[in-house]
Order: structure tokens, then sequence, then C-alpha cells
């Protein structure tokens, strides 16, 4: 009987040692209730706690979880159904109020952003709900972070992930964006039409200028030429008359020098004024100008007679031909 009794303490005594052991991994926590009130937190690793009359009520990870809202039905402001799911990052900062604060924390919470997102959805017209989607899950992150915190719960981050319109909408859609494509299409093939028009009109008026400015230089460039050419006429004229008049004066200077040293010089230098005379009429003779001439035969004795008394009657010293010599 006492080894009997013996063994049944020795039991009682193993199992009361057995439930006083509690070990806790690390990230997650516990809570304790002793005799049905809350006693104590369980922290990662070894804790011990009364047998019989402390007992683990909860116990959950305070690790980051993802909570995976199923699509629902909204409306939004312009009355367009569209269904709309999304996805939640939170985590459990304090395990007490998690579970005494709240009767089956997660269902609460899909229930809770479930009703935020039908909330936000409502207050946007569907092409918003496209546009600022970023602003939305702002909002939703806002609002469910400050309706959890009573729970002990912080949300991370919530991001939607689709929000599809219904078939009718989304076929109106579609014909929407056709039509837009349409019109982007037609406006960029005008506005391509009215680039090369005006490019052709440009290259137009460019041809015209450069066509001009080269008419321009050309009649310049001939009228430098053209008055290069008279400059040159002129200087070869000019050049031409002070070689004849340098030979005329050396020739007269010859002839003055004959007749000083000669005194029957006189009568060659009577027919070279004869033939000189004769010369200028045939000279006058082929001028355009001139048409006939008739010279009297009988007129050139005279004519040389008279030219011979004038050189016979000037005095030698003061005969333009003669002063060169007198004053070398």
């Amino acid at each position: 009987m006492e080894q009997f009794l013996l063994l049944v303490f020795l039991a009682l005594g193993g199992s009361a040692v057995a439930g006083s052991v509690r070990v806790v991994n690390q990230g997650n926590e516990a809570l304790v209730e002793r005799l049905g009130s809350y006693n104590q937190k369980l922290v990662p690793g070894l804790n011990f706690v009364f047998p019989f009359i402390d007992k683990v009520v909860y116990q959950e990870t305070i690790r980051e979880k993802v909570l995976d809202i199923p699509p629902q039905k909204c409306i939004t402001r312009d009355n367009v159904g569209i269904e709309v799911d999304a996805v939640v990052y939170w985590r459990i900062v304090d395990m007490e109020k998690a579970w005494y604060k709240v009767e089956n924390l997660q269902s609460a919470m899909v229930n809770l952003v479930l009703t935020q997102i039908r909330s936000e959805m409502g207050q946007l017209e569907l092409d918003e709900t496209f546009t600022a989607r970023a602003q939305i899950n702002e909002l939703l992150l806002r609002d469910l972070d400050i309706a959890t915190d009573p729970w002990g719960v912080k949300v991370t981050r919530v991001e939607l992930r689709d929000i599809i319109p219904s078939q009718a909408v989304r076929e109106s859609m579609e014909l929407q964006m056709s039509a837009e494509r349409r019109r982007r299409a037609a406006i960029l093939t005008s506005e391509g039409d009215r680039e090369a028009a005006v490019n052709s009109a440009k290259g137009k008026a460019d041809a015209q200028v450069l066509e001009a400015e080269a008419r321009q230089k050309s009649l310049i460039l001939q009228a430098e030429a053209e008055q290069k050419a008279i400059v040159m006429k002129a200087q070869a004229e000019r050049q031409q008359q002070v070689l004849k008049a340098q030979a005329i004066a050396e020739s007269a200077e010859i002839i003055a020098q004959r007749m000083k040293a000669n005194p029957e010089a006189h009568k060659a230098l009577e027919v070279l004024f004869a033939l000189g005379y004769l010369d200028m009429g045939a000279t006058i003779g082929r001028s355009d100008s001139s048409k006939v001439m008739f010279i009297d035969p009988r007129s050139i004795p005279a004519t040389l007679e008279g030219i011979r008394s004038i050189v016979s009657d000037a005095p030698t010293d003061s005969h333009p031909l003669f002063q060169k010599d007198i004053s070398s």
C-alpha cells in the first residue's frame, strides 16, 4: 500500500513539474491566467507557472503577418459597380489588448478593412480609382491604424491589388479608349501634315532667298568686273596717250635740233606737216561718223605755203619746240 501511494505521489509530482514548465519560441508571446484572471505574459524562452492554478490561454506571434482581403463589390460616387480586393500587413504590438479587447481578432480586422475600402471607394469616381491608388492606400493605412490601435494591433501597410469594373463598364471603357486612340491618331496625323506643309513652305522660302542672294551676288560681281574693265581700259587709253605725247615731244625735240643744226630743215618740216594733214584726212575718212570728204589737190600747195610761212616767221628762240633746247 505504501508503494502504491508512493507511485501515485511521484506521478502527481511529475505531472505538476511538467505542467509548470512552459517554453515560448522566439517571435511569440503567451498570456497566462490564474484562476480565471489575467496574471502575466510569457516571453520567448523557458518560463515557469503554477500547475493546476495558472493556465496559458493565448499564444500568438508578434511578427508581421499578411491578411488577405477577399474581393468585394463597391459602388463609386458616379454609381459604377466595381470589385476590389486588397492585402494588409499587420502585427500585434500588445498581446493583452489583442486577446481581451476583441473577440476573433483576424475576423474583426477583415470586416474592418472591407468597411473602410467600401467607404473610400464610395467617395471617388471610377476614373479616380485607377489614378489615385497610392492615395487610397495611404488613406486606408491611416484609418485602419487608428481603428485597430485599441486592439493592440499595428497596421504597417495596405495595398489594393485589383479594381475590376463590371463587364458592361469594361466594354464601355474599351469603346471610350478606342475612340480616344482614334482621336489622338487623327490629331497626330493633322499635326504631321501641318508640320510637313510648314517645312515645305519654309524650304521654298529659303530656296527663293538663296536664289535671290545668288542673283544679287552675280550682279555685284558682274558690275565689279565691268567696273574693273572700264578702269583698266581707261588706264590703258591714258597710258597710250601718255606714250603718244612722249613720242610727239621726243620727235618735236629731234626736229627742233635738226632745224637748229640745218637751216634748210624747214623744208622737211613742211613735208611732214603735209603728210600729217593727208594722214588726218585719211583718218577722218575711215571714221564711222564721216561719210564723204573731198580734198582739192590744188589747195595742198597753198596749205603748205601757209605752214611754211608760219614756221619761217616764228622766232626760233620763242617757239615752244625750242624751249627745252634753249633752257638746256
